[in-house]
């Protein structure tokens, strides 16, 4: 495990905001299928937009310590959930997709069978709703969120070669889209998704305990041509849900060999770039997750304007129940 040092705390800027300091998560040393494999169950792999494990596993290895309480109210196929229960933490996560619900479950699973040491439950529901799905004894005792919004359809899915008779073979797109509920966050346009996000993080609020993080992965993509800024409308919601901005880091995406960067770009993400650059659009692959991270406001009189510190000058343990098992329920 790397041992990490506490980002400095936020200096104000001319306007009053605090300026958020960068740091850089090398976590794509192996490859996304390296890091899941024989750690994940096969049919995780449909999921069209899965959090890279060493994200998760980097930020709950800084920011808690064995026996916290670490949740995911977006979970998807559970990494969080997995990373946290390898690594001694207990888990909460939310999934509105009943199908990704009980593969997180089974991952969870999965990790206990090969000696994982912490639990971990899953409820399926919307987490847009947080606050009335929260099992008894676990508002205000989560000491970290991990989580992400779901992102452009540019970035998801797996494709497959297809051969066809007296022409050229062509590609299948799969595994690209969620369930067909219009009310998935995943299907709504920018503002309704930012809209329900900060509904999200605000329920983020009620769980976690008073200085806890909330770790946001997010990156930029592009719509119809023009780069969405993800990143800093993640940042807008989270403010605007009562948590205090304090880090943003890189988490890269391509790793490092020898100084370079080595690219690793889904299949879409490269056509996406040929297709522009044939029409003289100088576009680039983007290469990294911005990490974004805020702080729980304190208890009354209480400081807010510190940084993230890493695990072994985090604060005081608030105690709690750890969660029910490890499995899956319907809220």
């Amino acid at each position: 495990m790397t041992t990490t040092r506490p980002e400095p705390a936020p200096r104000p800027r001319p306007d009053g905001a605090p300026e958020l300091r960068l740091s850089v998560w090398p976590t794509a040393q192996r490859d996304a299928r390296a890091q899941r494999r024989g750690r994940y169950l096969p049919e995780s792999t449909a999921h069209p937009a899965k959090m890279l494990p060493s994200i998760a596993a980097t930020a709950i290895a800084r920011y808690t310590e064995p026996g916290d309480l670490v949740a995911d109210p977006m979970c998807g196929i559970g990494t969080t959930l997995v990373e946290a229960v390898h690594l001694g933490r207990d888990g909460l996560g939310i999934e509105y997709e009943e199908r990704w619900a009980s593969v997180a479950a089974a991952n969870v699973a999965h990790g206990r069978r090969q000696g994982a040491a912490g639990a971990a439950e899953v409820i399926r529901g919307d987490a847009r709703l947080l606050p009335g799905l929260l099992p008894p004894g676990t508002a205000g005792q989560a000491a970290l969120v991990v989580t992400s919004p779901p992102y452009g359809p540019s970035v998801h899915g797996q494709v497959k070669a297809e051969q066809r008779r007296g022409a050229e073979g062509g590609v299948r797109k799969y595994d690209n889209r969620y369930g067909h509920d219009p009310a998935n966050l995943a299907h709504q346009g920018l503002d309704e998704l930012l809209a329900g996000f900060t509904a999200i993080l605000s329920g983020c609020t009620v769980l976690l305990r008073p200085g806890g993080l909330a770790v946001v992965t997010a990156r930029p993509w592009r719509q119809h041509g023009e780069l969405v800024d993800l990143p800093a409308a993640v940042i807008a919601a989270g403010a605007r849900a009562g948590l205090v901005p304090v880090a943003r880091c890189v988490a890269l995406l391509a790793g490092l060999r020898g100084g370079r960067l080595i690219a690793r770009p889904s299949f879409f993400q490269l056509d996406n770039l040929r297709r522009a650059r044939a029409k003289g659009q100088p576009w680039h692959l983007i290469v990294h997750e911005d990490v974004l991270i805020f702080r729980n406001p304190a208890l009354p009189g209480g400081s807010t304007t510190a940084g993230p510190q890493p695990a072994q000058e985090a604060q005081q343990r608030h105690a709690r129940p750890a969660p029910g098992r490890t499995g899956s329920r319907a809220a």
